[in-house]
């Protein structure tokens, strides 16, 4: 499938999808082979910074195994590859440092236009989950408060109208507390662009609850590293 086929049933589809957040410092090939048997809709590729792992070669050993397609999730300019599928082109809207307003993606617009890569302008909102994600250390912001439901619907409000396609409500890896179907639902009500929800996703359970308030994609990640064998009672969801 491509990026503007995949993308195309994101929008239209009314059935919620799932997708894999593949962190190249922990690649892990048995989680693209249990993929290809499983309901998943796209991996999504990238890391908030990358040690030791690389993009290229990522994608590469992904595709040696699986047709499933390649969205980039970048933390920065040197997480771009001409070789994926796609980019969701993430600015942190939770945060007010401006290296991940628009600094960061001055350094990649003119790859991302070298690369001839398909994009999507992804307005992207770290919501509190009760634990100090990675993503909020790196980029030296913090967390949305959940019960600040008002500040959180203007945002996505803002997004819309400033032209973003989508909205990723983000827990952070590891989460111990997901972002509340009350707010997933909330949003989806006043925003017409597609949502995606990540973070604490850990349990058939969690993951339902995100997808009955009305996700559009859910991300699951972390919860992988510690049990793979869960992205098989995940698929039972879609």
């Amino acid at each position: 499938m491509s990026f503007k086929t995949f993308i195309k049933s994101l929008k239209s589809s009314k059935k919620a999808q799932l997708a894999v957040l593949i962190d190249p410092d922990k690649f892990n090939l048995e989680v693209i082979r249990l993929a290809n048997h499983s309901k998943v809709a796209c991996f999504l590729l990238g890391g908030s910074v990358l040690e030791k792992g690389t993009i290229d070669s990522t994608i590469r050993q992904i595709k040696k195994q699986s047709s499933i397609p390649i969205i980039l999730f970048p933390g920065d300019e040197t997480q771009l590859s001409k070789n994926a599928d796609g980019l969701f082109l993430p600015s942190l809207l939770s945060g007010r440092n401006p290296d991940y307003l628009i600094e960061k993606h001055i350094a990649m617009a003119p790859l991302i236009k070298k690369m001839n890569l398909n994009y999507l302008p992804m307005a992207y909102l770290l919501i509190d989950g009760k634990k100090k994600s990675t993503t909020q250390k790196v980029t030296n912001t913090k967390p949305l408060d959940p019960k600040n439901k008002t500040y959180i619907l203007n945002t996505c409000l803002a997004a819309q109208q400033l032209g973003f396609q989508l909205i990723y409500l983000e827990a952070g890896s590891g989460a111990k507390s997901g972002v509340e179907p009350n707010l997933i639902r909330a949003v989806k009500k006043e925003s017409d662009l597609p949502l995606i929800v990540g973070g604490g996703l850990n349990s058939v359970e969690k993951a339902n609850k995100a997808i009955q308030a009305g996700a559009d994609l859910i991300v699951v990640g972390n919860a992988l590293e510690k049990n793979v064998h869960l992205l098989t009672e995940l698929s039972l969801c879609f």
